[in-house]
């Protein structure tokens, strides 16, 4: 195989960029590619979805996007989630509850499917990526695609193994503590990221004074 120059590196065609509506999510994600994966964790209720929802919100402006509720499904809990990320009736994006890993690449092959695809959460899926990593299941049968993935946490580790594989892979980490995220980005020097303002000034107080 032939090795590039350095003008052929740094010159090259770059993947599509995902473009921010959010000054703070551009700055603490940075001109992040629109392939490969990111990972959203931590413990329960800390909230992950809600946070996943607000990424839902602002990538619908620019993207096609597809979210999976495979933990929650579509109930009336989680509906009630997305009104509160300000999702409306009029936003365009796919809505899914569980579907096999089989049956998700089968659907987003297609051509002019969704190009970010939200899991919630890989613990459903924890069986049939113990059979193929999430490498060999899902990133490379679908290379063109951005996957962000949910998962839980158990001893300060993204959990279960397919989210600790996931966090070595991924380009963007967001650390989820009590409605507060700690983003670690390839694309730039990450920060904070405030998933409810008001309730994590009860929780950590203002950070401000």
């Amino acid at each position: 195989m032939r090795s590039l120059t350095t003008r052929n590196v740094l010159e090259k065609k770059h993947y599509y960029k995902i473009k921010f509506q959010s000054q703070v999510l551009g700055e603490v994600v940075g001109e992040a590619n629109r392939k490969g994966c990111w990972l959203i964790y931590g413990k329960e209720k800390q909230g992950k979805t809600s946070l996943a929802l607000q990424l839902v919100r602002d990538m619908i402006k620019t993207e096609r996007v597809s979210y999976i509720s495979a933990e929650e499904g579509l109930d009336d809990a989680f509906i009630l989630a997305m009104k509160r990320a300000g999702i409306k009736v009029s936003d365009k994006a796919n809505w899914n509850e569980y579907l096999s890993i089989e049956d998700l690449v089968e659907k987003f092959k297609k051509h002019k499917s969704p190009d970010v695809i939200f899991i919630d959460n890989l613990t459903i899926y924890n069986d049939e990526l113990k059979q193929e990593n999430i490498k060999k299941a899902l990133l490379d049968k679908l290379p063109n695609k951005l996957f962000i993935l949910l998962a839980h946490e158990e001893r300060k580790e993204p959990y279960p193994a397919s989210a600790r594989l996931a966090a070595k892979l991924a380009k963007v980490i967001f650390h989820v503590v009590g409605l507060k995220a700690s983003v670690t980005s390839r694309f730039s020097q990450g920060g904070e990221i405030e998933v409810d303002e008001n309730k994590c000034e009860i929780i950590w107080g203002d950070t401000n004074k």
